[in-house]
């Protein structure tokens, strides 16, 4: 799993400018989902979906957790009263561990049926280099590329458990693209190679009137430079990863998923960032499209694509499915989650609905296979796009003539999805609470 990412930084998406080659062998030997959409813009309420197949209004992590719940007397572990994917996996004899970004409390001691746990203290990133890891329960700081640290310690957990099954949740905080660092050079090895790249797939634009943060990095090439340098740090990490398992002879028999937490923008439309960068909170497509790959020669047929909308919140139930594990699917809360494994078997996804929800805080939004529907409390703005004819999202058709029936309908089904599975404690929209600060009015 990567941190900020857009599935269009990558080449197998269709980037002509960022090197990638590994990630793109991996979507080549697998599956590659075109329309796999975040349920969250944010970090730390993406991975809490992933992980538990829940929505951030059942979870009630909606924003990015603040410092003092991952370190000192008042953290807790966020996920402590669900049963996640590593809590299942463990009970079904894997054993789990972790080597990255965690984000979600308690950050010094192992949870969520994890037994090897080297992570990070923070949850934002300052910089890859001399930064303070967690490893064997103390806090250190790590002299090198964390990037490479962290693909480290993954292989160091691979050979170590290659006798038995097990899980490895290894969370790049890279490529990031956000923060102060964006302005500084890139220092690992791809770092020549941009220095003087123009890097034409970082569209140029006039900064979106909704920009609030992130506005230094408009039209910069320093930023583009060193957001396409990390990618390129994080696919050199994912080609030692399948490296590894081939020589330790693992490939047959593991599953490997490329993931995004959530998409990025780097000037599509002049926005630069996710949701909680704009305000309004954004809704954008590409604040949510993420990056899915999934590979595991012999049981994935190589060079597919799946065109079907997907969510993060539809990881879980898929992943336990493929591994014959779908009875363990906890029942309660409810997820929204659906099963999408028959496509990893090259099967067709009979009967899927093609719909995905999302929400930050007071923003909600409905994505079907024709329209976005974005809906924000108490006063708007509301939005309307056809992304058959406008998939850039330029021409908001909220209020048009014509268009009141779909938006009467798109309405009805967003409230109606909430009113299933939110839970009233952590519906925002309700005057429920959150367990992250919040950001939106």
């Amino acid at each position: 799993m990567t941190d900020n990412q857009g599935a269009w930084t990558l080449g197998c998406y269709g980037n002509p400018d960022i090197r990638t080659p590994n990630i793109n062998q991996m979507a080549a030997e697998g599956i590659r989902f075109t329309h796999a959409l975040s349920s969250n813009p944010v970090c730390s309420p993406t991975r809490a979906t992933f992980l538990t197949g829940l929505i951030p209004s059942q979870h009630g992590v909606h924003s990015f957790l603040d410092p003092k719940y991952m370190m000192g007397p008042e953290a807790y572990n966020t996920l402590q009263e669900f049963t996640s994917l590593g809590e299942v996996l463990h009970a079904a004899g894997y054993t789990c561990g972790l080597s990255g970004k965690w984000h979600l409390g308690a950050n010094m001691t192992p949870s969520e049926g994890f037994t090897t746990w080297t992570t990070k203290p923070d949850g934002s990133t300052q910089e890859f280099y001399d930064q303070k890891v967690i490893e064997n329960g103390q806090m250190r700081v790590e002299a090198g590329y964390t990037t490479d640290f962290w693909t480290r310690k993954g292989i160091e957990f691979i050979q170590a458990c290659k006798e038995r099954p097990f899980f490895l949740f290894l969370a790049y905080n890279g490529p990031y693209s956000l923060g102060k660092l964006m302005l500084n050079e890139a220092r690992n090895r791809h770092a020549a190679f941009y220095a003087d790249k123009p890097l034409h797939s970082f569209p140029r634009d006039a900064m979106h009137p909704w920009q609030h943060d992130n506005k230094a990095f408009h039209n910069t090439d320093a930023a583009r430079r060193r957001m396409a340098s990390e990618v390129s740090g994080v696919d050199d990490g994912v080609g030692e990863i399948l490296t590894a398992l081939k020589a330790n002879g693992l490939d047959d028999n593991t599953l490997v998923v490329y993931a995004s937490d959530q998409g990025w923008m780097g000037g599509q439309n002049g926005m630069w960032g996710m949701g909680d960068h704009f305000r309004p909170i954004g809704a954008h497509e590409l604040m949510m499209q993420i990056p899915f790959i999934f590979r595991q020669p012999g049981a994935i047929p190589p060079g597919q694509t799946c065109d079907a909308l997907v969510s993060n919140y539809d990881f879980m139930p898929s992943v336990l499915a493929h591994l014959g594990l779908g009875d363990k699917m906890p029942q309660q809360p409810k997820s929204p989650g659906r099963d999408f494994s028959p496509a990893l078997r090259g099967q067709p996804l009979a009967g899927w609905d093609n719909t995905v929800f999302y929400e930050m805080e007071t923003t909600r939004a409905i994505r079907t296979e024709r329209w976005k529907y974005v809906a924000r409390i108490p006063s708007g703005p509301t939005e309307l796009y056809d992304m058959q004819a406008d998939p850039q999202e330029r021409f908001n058709l909220f209020g048009q003539p014509g268009t009141e029936e779909t938006t009467t309908d798109l309405s009805k089904e967003l409230e109606a999805f909430f009113d299933e599975y939110a839970d009233p404690k952590y519906d925002i929209w309700h005057g429920g609470g959150s367990k992250a600060k919040r950001h939106a009015p």
